[in-house]
């Protein structure tokens, strides 16, 4: 009978030993990889915001999201809930990683976002950059000046 009892017992040790280390791995796997789930959360957040594409990071817990008219927006997983917030013109400092393959990333207005973001490929980090240097630029400041028209705008 006694031996029975601890059969059971070490069975009940072994099954939530199993599914502990499942719940475990699931929640280390879950992240921002799935697009659909990234717009879904960032549409929530802001509704009228348009999405065009948006460009995840290595790791899946950070989105950066290029809106409709040339703003950005950033999405991180903060384990419970996503934080999303649009990037402010003038409002990030961007610099190349040790890497190539990512961006050190400052938010002036949401220190607690900054850090080092990679991506799959120098590319996607690039153009990730592109996207923050575009929200760079004030709407003025992206007009040339009248006296360097091209050949092709001169009439």
């Amino acid at each position: 009978m006694g031996i029975i009892v601890w059969c059971v017992l070490f069975a009940i040790v072994i099954f939530f030993a199993f599914v502990a280390t499942r719940m475990a791995a699931q929640n280390k796997e879950d992240g921002l990889h799935d697009t659909g789930l990234a717009i879904i959360e960032f549409g929530r957040a802001f509704p009228n915001e348009a999405i065009r594409q948006l460009q995840a990071t290595e790791n899946g817990q950070a989105v950066f999201v290029r809106l409709h008219d040339n703003k950005a927006g950033f999405m991180r997983n903060m384990s419970r809930h996503f934080s999303c917030h649009l990037i402010e013109p003038g409002r990030v400092r961007v610099v190349s990683s040790a890497t190539g393959r990512g961006l050190v990333i400052d938010f002036l207005d949401a220190p607690s976002h900054n850090g080092d973001f990679e991506f799959v490929s120098a590319k996607e980090a690039s153009e990730v950059a592109l996207w923050l240097l575009g929200n760079y630029i004030a709407e003025p400041d992206k007009d040339l000046p009248p006296s360097n028209l091209s050949a092709a705008n001169k009439q």
